[in-house]
């Protein structure tokens, strides 16, 4: 199977790819905000201006980067998305606490 990211280098000038950070999840350089995160407040109705909001450490540049390279590779990020909202409902509900 073709690796979707082909090498470290993403190809969008904000965005990282490296396996020892965040678990070798898309990253904006410089922080540890996964893309996910951002595509997961974009898939919730916000808008770029509302996500820098919530982060304001983050430029409008990084964002809409980060926005572009999920868009770029939607089924890898969604796949995140998907893998981040299974932990958090696992550690939420889990067994043992009942």
């Amino acid at each position: 199977m073709k690796s979707e990211i082909v090498s470290k280098e993403s190809g969008h000038f904000h965005i990282s790819v490296n396996k020892t950070i965040c678990g070798g999840r898309p990253i904006v350089k410089g922080t540890r905000i996964a893309v996910a995160d951002i595509a997961g407040y974009y898939l919730m109705g916000m808008t770029p201006e509302e996500i820098k909001r919530d982060l304001p450490h983050l430029g409008l540049a990084q964002i809409f980067d980060a926005l572009a390279f999920y868009f770029d590779h939607k089924a890898l990020i969604d796949r995140q998305i998907a893998q981040d909202r299974e932990k958090t409902v696992s550690r939420q509900y889990s067994a043992g606490k009942y």
